[in-house]
């Protein structure tokens, strides 16, 4: 159904949308490591959805990152640039919803991009942003707000 640059395409954007939700606001260590595993559950539990194409996509996803229900950390990746690593991953999601729309049926591209959608706020809710040593601050900054936003509004255009 999918060549394999395609295949690469979907199964390797639920990571860059977890890395850039994450990256989204600048947060301090603690933070990061919460909005990663954050990122590494939501993409596990995609695994158990109904849509054989997201249950694949997140069983192999797990495979190569880990299983958090095997205890598995999730693994911190740095980005040398936000802004550039949020237009990849939209230029990305752009580019699967796309390929989605011509070789999918709407069930499965829907809870595709759903699942994308709920990765990256699983990701911005993991962790408040601002305040000193973790108290007060916003759940949700705007910054990240406006990344799932941009995200939802490209992946379903």
């Amino acid at each position: 159904m999918f060549s394999d640059q395609e295949w690469g395409l979907l199964v390797g954007l639920p990571q860059a949308v977890a890395v850039a939700a994450s990256a989204a606001e600048a947060d301090g260590i603690r933070a990061t490591i919460a909005e990663s595993q954050a990122g590494l559950d939501a993409i596990s539990a995609g695994r158990e959805s109904g849509i054989p194409l997201v249950q694949d996509i997140a069983q192999e996803l797990v495979s190569r990152v880990g299983d958090p229900e095997d205890g598995e950390q999730a693994p911190l990746i740095e980005l040398p640039n936000r802004e550039t690593a949020v237009a990849d991953v939209l230029a990305r999601a752009r580019a699967a919803a796309v390929l989605l729309a011509e070789k999918a049926d709407e069930g499965e591209a829907g809870a595709y991009k759903h699942w994308l959608v709920n990765i990256a706020e699983q990701v911005v809710a993991a962790a408040s942003s601002g305040g000193v040593l973790g108290v007060g601050g916003d759940l949700v900054s705007e910054s990240e707000q406006r990344f799932v936003d941009r995200l939802s509004k490209t992946l379903n255009d």
